[in-house]
């Protein structure tokens, strides 16, 4: 669910004096860096030409004002928000929603880091960019496009939206260009409903910087009733041109992959034959002819290597109430960033130094995180591949009142150090299963950058007719 609730004193409160002068500033550039880039032949050819509509959504704290607006949010914090029941009849039918097109929920949003007062809250003691801010901002962001896609003929004028949108799953978030991004230049985020269900829609995202593509998204967006109790009908997409209808052929391709990875996955079935095999050699160059040993561990590892229970960062976090979203819980844009943060921080100390984000994939959110919680975010070093380093990332909830803890999201990152790292190693049962599973999200993401490629040329022979 959309964090729509900005902390007073912070940067965002100089936005307020810009805003109008940021809005229409923003939607011009926009528009400028569009008109340039139709004329401009580069390698960085825009995935997203066909959906265009022309619609400019000002900043993203416009974006957060709206969502407020459009739900019916009041300012200030309680401890028990303002029941939503009397929205539920408002709740419209399946049948009563009608088609929308892939333009319709398609817009652009401005992160004007230009500005320096906006800026610092966007950057790191290097003067770069925070990744992890970043991932912030595309999680308000998709719930905006949820916002747009929706359409309620039947909704009275001046009636809060009846509904609440609650992040799912993050498919893939595919970094390119990351070595360009600079901190001094405006970001923007733009993007559509790409597929959607009865309740669920899957949202492409893109993060671009000077007519560049920084980021490709994929997230799942789960609609949910006014009171966030059950599931709510969205309405159903309809492509509108080929280029609408190729898009819409890929995500109902993914949408198949997605509902057969889980039962796939080694951390959930038996292990296969191949996965065996690895296994033993693993075991073998651990523990070599000592397989008889008393000893838990071998005294000695292969050479440029390291244990994989050796190879981690964990810290506690306590949310407080600028980190909540309508309903009281923490806000999943929140619990994103903080993930990311120490998975940076984690690679950076197996690395030795500086490694850039490649990928951040399947983020899975098992339950909604409650404003009394404690987090333990804890990130593994699970496979390393010459300069790769995969990781796993667990956040887990401590109540604060009862101290019952449990997982409630796990991330899949990416990095790409500067020269080769030092290989991990797993030394229990669990950390092999893991470093499997690692290798298999790795090759994964090689297969996303070779599927991402051959999608932008097919998208250019269907714009240009060829073949």
């Amino acid at each position: 669910m959309a964090h729509v609730l900005r902390a007073p004193g912070s940067a965002y409160s100089v936005q307020c004096i810009l805003q109008i002068f940021h809005k229409l500033c923003a939607c011009h550039l926009l528009n400028m860096h569009q008109s340039l880039h139709t004329s401009r032949k580069g390698d960085d050819t825009c995935e997203f030409e066909a959906f265009q509509s022309g619609h400019c959504s000002g900043t993203m704290l416009d974006v957060a004002r709206e969502i407020q607006k459009q739900i019916g949010l009041e300012p200030g914090y309680y401890s028990i928000p303002k029941c939503r029941a009397n929205l539920l009849k408002y709740q419209p039918a399946q049948k009563d929603l009608p088609e929308r097109t892939m333009k319709d929920s398609f817009t652009t949003a401005v992160l004007p880091l230009s500005t320096v007062p906006i800026r610092e809250r966007y950057v790191n003691h290097l003067g770069r960019v925070r990744i992890g801010r970043l991932m912030e901002e595309l999680d308000l962001f998709a719930v905006w496009i949820c916002h747009r896609h929706l359409c309620i003929p039947t909704l009275p004028k001046g009636i809060p939206v009846p509904y609440n949108f609650v992040t799912f799953l993050y498919d893939s978030v595919d970094f390119t260009n990351i070595n360009r991004i600079s901190a001094s230049e405006d970001i923007e985020l733009c993007g559509h409903v790409s597929w959607t269900g009865n309740s669920c829609m899957e949202l492409t995202i893109y993060i671009r910087q000077i007519m560049q593509t920084i980021a490709k998204a994929i997230i799942m967006m789960v609609a949910r009733n006014a009171t966030n109790t059950r599931s709510a009908p969205v309405n159903a997409l309809e492509p509108a041109n080929e280029e609408e209808k190729l898009c819409l052929a890929n995500s109902i391709k993914r949408q198949k992959k997605r509902m057969a990875k889980q039962s796939k996955s080694v951390l959930n079935i038996k292990p296969t034959s191949s996965d065996g095999k690895l296994m033993y050699e693993i075991f073998k160059r651990t523990r070599g002819m000592n397989a008889l040993g008393i000893r838990s561990m071998p005294s000695k590892l292969p050479p440029n290597c390291k244990w994989m229970s050796q190879s981690f960062q964990t810290t506690m976090l306590h949310a407080f109430p600028e980190n909540r979203n309508s309903h009281n819980y923490i806000f999943a844009g929140f619990v994103m960033r903080s993930a990311v943060e120490i998975s940076f921080i984690t690679a950076c100390i197996h690395a030795g130094g500086r490694p850039l984000i490649q990928c951040i994939m399947d983020v899975e959110f098992y339950r909604p995180l409650k404003m009394n919680s404690f987090l333990k975010v804890t990130s593994y070093v699970v496979y390393t591949f010459e300069r790769y380093i995969q990781l796993l990332t667990i956040v887990q909830a401590l109540d604060a009142n009862n101290m019952v803890q449990i997982t409630t999201n796990a991330l899949h990152l990416t990095y790409k150090a500067e020269r080769n790292v030092t290989e991990v190693l797993p030394s229990t049962y669990q950390e092999t299963l893991w470093y499997i599973n690692g290798r298999n999200k790795f090759h994964a993401f090689q297969k996303l950058r070779e599927a991402r490629k051959v999608n932008k040329e097919s998208q250019t022979s269907v714009r240009t007719g060829e073949n």
